[in-house]
């Protein structure tokens, strides 16, 4: 019995009370409603569309979508509808009304065009992601 709590004690210890920006305990591609690490950006996207249009951010980082409009969105990645540019966009997919989520991480220098999926000719719902 002595050891089953001394067990249980160093699991508690070792596993469990921090938490973590990479959402924990899901597969690593779940996206999260953490903040975003250092440096990155949050992204709103209300009735008049999506600002800011353009964040920069650093290789190694999320960029974060908050839905305040009223409406769904479904935001993913160029070009629509195969959305096969920027895969760590993808990760965000449908956001209810006052839903946020995470990208995934973004590891490679470059610009990735985003847009809603239900409204892919909306530029109001159209921005860019500048990755350096």
């Amino acid at each position: 019995m002595k050891w089953l709590v001394a067990a249980a004690a160093v699991c508690l210890g070792a596993c469990g009370g921090s938490s973590s920006s990479s959402g924990g305990g899901g597969s690593p591609t779940t996206p999260t409603t953490t903040l975003p690490p250092t440096g990155a950006a949050t992204i709103t996207i209300t009735a008049s569309g999506v600002g800011p249009k353009q964040v920069e951010i650093p290789v190694g980082s999320r960029v974060v979508f908050t839905n305040n409009d009223g409406v769904p969105h479904e935001m993913a990645s160029d070009p629509h509808p195969s959305h096969e540019i920027c895969p760590p966009i993808n990760e965000v997919s449908a956001l209810a009304p006052g839903q946020s989520r995470q990208t995934g991480v973004f590891t490679v220098a470059r610009t990735c065009g985003y847009h809603d999926h239900g409204q892919s000719t909306n530029t109001s719902l159209q921005g860019t992601i500048v990755i350096r």
